[in-house]
């Protein structure tokens, strides 16, 4: 039987180093896809791994044990490709862009794209078909008014996580609830009284930076001209928008993510048929490599062209590698070192929340999907939060924060890579309009300090929560 050890502080550091260099070189000196700089990371840490005393088969394991517990979001992935592609084919996303050009006031704009996106994303519980759906619609209003397109993109996401974290449909939701050993309910209820405010925040800012930008660079001929292109390439109606409607009371009444999205796909071939005049085989194709259209506006057709599974490939790749990365690292017990080195520290509230919200960030960064981050953060910070009698709902509410939240700020993670591809903004331009994931880490880390919403468990309650 082989005998296996922890890393070393060092020997950690030089590993993430090489994983930094190579990651950030590929993806910005060679320009090389960041799914291969992520493969060789495999074998980087593989290396650390036979040093520590592992046989190959054992890291072999961690990898397909890492990537197992993604499954569920790279079907899912897959189902949101075949969405986008069929809605846009059956005219649901092109009406909801037509009725946005109507209605939507310039000023007022990036306010209503927030509460649209929160609506969406709590009534389905999945931001990333809220993204690849209303969000989509959203980018393309707001190229039709106008608006800085990262700015755009920073309240379709901050509204989409918003709805995520608020729903009790939501995969994360769940996941850091049952990680965190609460019930979801009761996990929904404890976010509530960090994400009202935020929201709150979020909201307005982006009201105040609507007057500031709103009508500034509209040109209602522009508008004009996409309403056009968009009546003289589809039949626009609000009949178009039922296969919406359809998703969203499936979800809402708690039918699982993966056949209501599965659904609301078939109801996209069907109106791309019936009402759009596609052929059936085309329809279905739609589903899988995404629609295509060439028309005399060429942003319509860079915002359309869009879409079905093969669109999701580069994604998943991303997902997969990452996944398997950051099982070996939980294999070889990295993220456990590094919290040792801060353990002397994890003395308060205040401390045990900015160190949760720092894992699950390190999560995102190391293990390159926000599904790692949200196994490993409360695994790694729940004894330090039984240790000062803290209750788990408030372990679970720091790790969607650090976990969930912080995981579209990473080029490289699932997240990264989703909202960069679908809304066709890179991470770092859309960054720093993330307003509502800034402002939560902000109020987490306030509440921490000064013991706002901060639970204590009974004695005899600690003892059953860590019993389980």
């Amino acid at each position: 039987m082989n005998t296996t050890r922890l890393p070393a502080m060092w020997e950690i550091m030089i590993v993430l180093a090489l994983f930094l260099a190579v990651v950030i070189s590929f993806a910005t000196v060679f320009d090389l896809p960041i799914q291969l700089a992520l493969f060789i990371s495999w074998f980087i840490v593989m290396a650390l791994g036979v040093r520590l005393g592992y046989t190959y088969n054992q890291l072999q394991g961690a990898i397909t044990r890492g990537i197992s517990n993604g499954l569920e979001a790279i079907l899912i992935l897959l189902a949101v490709g075949t969405l986008i592609g069929t809605w846009i084919a059956g005219g649901v996303v092109p009406s909801l862009i037509y009725f946005g050009l109507e209605f939507i006031n310039p000023t007022f704009f990036l306010l209503a794209t927030l509460i649209i996106c929160s609506i969406t994303s709590i009534s389905t519980g999945t931001s990333w078909g809220t993204v690849g759906t209303a969000g989509i619609a959203m980018m393309g209003i707001g190229q039709g008014l106008g608006m800085p397109l990262a700015l755009v993109a920073g309240a379709v996401i901050s509204g989409a996580y918003f709805g995520d974290k608020l729903s009790p449909l939501s995969d994360s939701t769940i996941l850091s609830a049952s990680m965190a050993r609460v019930n979801v309910i009761d996990h929904v209820k404890a976010m509530l009284v960090l994400d009202i405010p935020a929201y709150l925040i979020t909201a307005v800012l982006f009201t105040v930076t609507g007057f500031m930008y709103g009508g500034k660079d509209f040109d209602a001929g522009r508008v004009e001209g996409l309403k056009s292109s968009l009546l003289d390439t589809f039949h626009i109606s609000g009949w178009m928008l039922i296969p919406a409607l359809a998703v969203i009371v499936l979800l809402a009444f708690k039918k699982p993510s993966l056949p209501a999205i599965a659904i609301g796909s078939l109801l996209g071939i069907i109106w791309a048929v019936v009402f759009q005049h596609m052929d059936v085989a085309s329809a279905f194709n739609t589903a899988y490599e995404g629609f295509k259209i060439n028309t005399d506006n060429t942003f319509l057709s860079e915002l359309l062209n869009r879409g079905g599974i093969l669109s999701m490939v580069g994604s998943i790749i991303v997902i997969i590698f990452g996944l398997g990365f950051g099982g070996l690292l939980d294999e070889l017990g990295v993220l456990e070192v590094l919290l040792s080195k801060f353990e002397k520290i994890l003395v308060n509230s205040g401390n045990v929340t900015a160190s949760t919200i720092f894992v699950g960030l390190l999560g995102n960064i190391f293990g390159c999907a926000m599904y790692v981050s949200l196994i490993l953060t409360p695994k790694i910070m729940e004894k330090s939060y039984d240790k000062l009698r803290i209750q788990r709902l408030v372990l679970a509410r720091n790790s969607e924060v650090g976990g969930t939240l912080t995981s579209g700020m990473v080029p490289w993670t699932d997240n990264g890579v989703f909202l960069a591809t679908t809304l066709g903004i890179s991470t770092f331009a859309y960054l720093p309009f993330m307003w509502l994931s800034f402002i939560s880490i902000i109020l987490a880390i306030i509440y921490g300090y000064t013991g706002k919403f901060i639970w204590y468990a009974t004695e005899e309650k600690q003892r059953s929560s860590i019993a389980k």
